[in-house]
């Protein structure tokens, strides 16, 4: 992975891979010395992140992969070539779903790797006279299969996605935006990844002014309450063309910002630390000055050192931060 004195070809910076890398080998470390101690299933999780955190870093470049999430019906498909001003993705002719993943692609530099290990083989690039061409410059935007489907195969390899994508965008609609499957199992347990998020209420053609916006407004109290301190709803619809362009605008000040995936790696390392510090001791133990021995046998019995100390890496970056963002 490159770092920020590397530039891609347009001059803006790649991912800086430093925090990320700290907080790998901080991981690595705890997971190394908690071999045969934490249970194997709580080991093997943390070990599936940091797989995951070295595929991407080793991957390079600065894209961002951005994915179109809902559930059937609510018209992600449409707002997917709405986006890239072309039919690109498949709408189903009787009941609306996507059974596959498909990319849109902005910018010139190679996306062949990234789509590689995220699995999309249907693949569009966008041309370079599109309205939204330096708006989205670096995007990958996939329209996903729908969560909610009847159709086991089509829900896993949602899920699957949107294990690696960088940012998400909801997409739902009047009728289905306070449904439980979309907050308790993904909004909620995503949101502590730490992942740009985008709330998209679709199809308020069908509403009139105040009814839209009283929809919008409950869609964000829900949000919130999923644990998204910060997000904006974008209303929209797809058949009559509006919000269309508020919408390429937010998901663009992403992309511009040059640092979705390290954002995400990031979460994802932090999130797998958390959980394994509750299965340690808050702090290692105080014994006499004569017991150097059995101090480092009761350490490593509980895990305690290598644990704790990625876990303290973690606080004390973000104290860190939010001191210098005073």
């Amino acid at each position: 992975m490159t770092t920020t004195d590397q530039l891609n070809r347009r001059g803006f910076a790649a991912m800086d891979d430093t925090q990320v890398r700290d907080r790998s080998n901080a991981l690595r470390q705890a997971v190394t010395a908690s071999a045969g101690i934490l249970p194997d299933a709580d080991l093997e999780s943390a070990r599936a992140v940091l797989d995951k955190v070295g595929q991407r870093t080793a991957i390079g470049g600065s894209r961002t992969v951005v994915a179109l999430a809902g559930a059937t019906g609510s018209g992600k498909s449409s707002l997917f070539n709405a986006l890239a001003a072309e039919p690109v993705s498949r709408i189903g002719a009787r009941r609306p779903t996507t059974s596959r993943p498909t990319a849109a692609v902005w910018g010139d530099d190679s996306a062949g790797p990234l789509l590689d290990w995220l699995g999309v083989a249907a693949r569009h690039r966008v041309p370079a006279d599109d309205r939204f061409a330096d708006l989205l410059d670096g995007l990958v935007l996939l329209d996903l299969p729908d969560f909610d489907s009847r159709v086991p195969a089509h829900r896993r390899e949602a899920d699957r996605v949107l294990e690696r994508a960088d940012v998400f965008v909801w997409v739902t609609d009047p009728q289905k935006y306070a449904d439980a499957l979309l907050h308790d199992e993904y909004v909620r347990t995503l949101a502590a990844r730490r992942a740009r998020t985008v709330a998209v209420l679709n199809q308020v053609d069908r509403l009139d002014v105040e009814s839209a916006e009283a929809c919008a407004e409950d869609l964000h109290r829900l949000l919130v309450a999923d644990g998204i301190g910060s997000v904006e709803v974008v209303q929209t619809s797809a058949v009559e063309g509006r919000g269309i362009d508020d919408l390429a605008a937010r998901i663009g000040a992403v992309v511009q910002e040059h640092n979705a995936a390290e954002r995400r790696l990031v979460g994802d390392l932090a999130s797998a630390a958390a959980r394994l510090q509750p299965l340690v001791g808050g702090q290692e133990p105080e014994l006499s000055q004569g017991s150097t021995e059995l101090v480092s046998a009761l350490s490593k019995a509980a895990g305690v050192p290598a644990v704790v100390d990625a876990v303290r890496r973690d606080y004390q970056r973000e104290a860190s931060k939010s001191g210098a963002g005073r």
